[in-house]
C-alpha cells in the first residue's frame, strides 16, 4: 500500500516541490543552499565554531564564555539564515506544518551527540494570546516530531508562559533577558514532574538565549537534575 501510495503521490522536496528520495525532505540543489550546521559547534548553544570538530572535546562560544547559562549542553541543526531561514518562517507563520518531521529529523541529527537515555522533550511554551492568534506552538509541533523520531518522551504542558512578553526585535541583550524575566513557570499541576529528570527543551529559533534561559530556569526550580537546549535554527553573529 504505502508503495502503491508512493507512486501516486511521490514526495517532494518541501523547499521547491521537486520529486525526492528519501526522508531528509529536500532535493538535492535545496539541500546545499540549506546551511546545515556541521563540524566543530559551541557545546552549549550549537553555534558554529571554527576549526575541526575533535571527538571529546567540549568548545564554547564567545558568548557562552561571557553567560553564565542555566542549561548544561545544546545544539542546533540549522543557521538562521538564506534558505533555512525561509524555511522556519514559512513553518511558523505560514502553516506550513508538514516541514515538522523533516525538520524533526535534522533536529534529530544535531542532538544525536549529546542525547542522554531518559530525556524528557520539553517545548518552550507561548502565551495562550498568542497561541490564539496562530493556532498552534510552533515549538511543540516541533517536540511532538521529534519525539516520533527519536523515542523520547514528550512533555508539552509541563511548563507554562503565564505573562505575555513583547516581541525581542530590536531589544538589547540585556533587554531580551529583562523581558523574560519570570515569564517561563512550571505547571501548576504537571511542573513537579520535572524533577529529578533530564529535560530536552525544544525551539524553532535560539537568538540571544533568553528565551531558553528562562525555560531552563523554569525546569530548574522544579527540581530538574539536567537541562539541554535544541533549536531549529540558530542566529549566529558573523554568520
Amino acid at each position: 500500500m504505502q508503495s502503491a501510495l508512493k507512486l501516486l503521490y511521490p514526495e517532494r522536496c518541501v523547499s521547491c516541490g521537486e520529486p525526492v528520495e528519501g526522508m531528509f525532505g529536500l532535493c538535492g540543489a535545496c539541500w546545499g543552499k540549506t546551511p546545515f550546521i556541521s563540524g566543530a559547534v559551541c557545546d552549549v548553544c550549537g553555534t558554529p565554531l571554527p576549526g575541526d570538530d575533535e571527538p571529546g572535546e567540549c568548545l564554547k562560544c564567545d558568548d557562552c564564555m561571557q553567560i553564565n547559562r542555566p542549561w548544561s549542553r545544546g545544539r542546533a541543526a540549522l543557521l538562521y539564515k538564506d534558505n533555512a531561514r525561509r524555511l522556519v518562517l514559512s513553518f511558523k507563520h505560514g502553516d506550513r506544518l508538514d516541514l515538522a518531521n523533516p525538520a524533526a529529523g535534522w533536529m534529530a541529527r544535531a542532538i544525536a551527540p549529546i542525547q542522554e537515555q531518559g530525556m524528557l522533550l520539553v517545548p518552550i511554551p507561548i502565551h495562550w494570546t498568542r497561541l490564539l492568534r496562530r493556532r498552534y506552538n510552533q515549538a511543540a509541533i516541533l517536540a511532538q516530531a521529534l519525539a516520533r523520531a527519536t523515542g523520547l518522551e514528550y512533555a508539552p504542558d509541563y511548563l507554562i508562559r503565564p505573562r505575555h512578553t513583547q516581541p525581542h526585535d530590536g531589544m538589547s541583550l540585556n533587554e531580551r533577558f529583562g523581558n523574560m524575566q519570570g515569564a517561563i513557570v512550571p505547571h501548576p499541576k504537571r511542573g513537579p514532574k520535572l524533577e529529578g529528570r533530564k529535560v530536552l527543551l525544544v525551539d524553532d529559533v535560539m537568538t540571544s538565549g533568553a528565551t531558553f534561559a528562562a525555560a531552563a530556569e523554569a525546569c530548574n526550580a522544579a527540581g530538574a537534575c539536567d537541562v539541554f537546549a535544541l533549536s531549529l535554527a540558530r542566529v549566529a553573529k558573523d554568520a
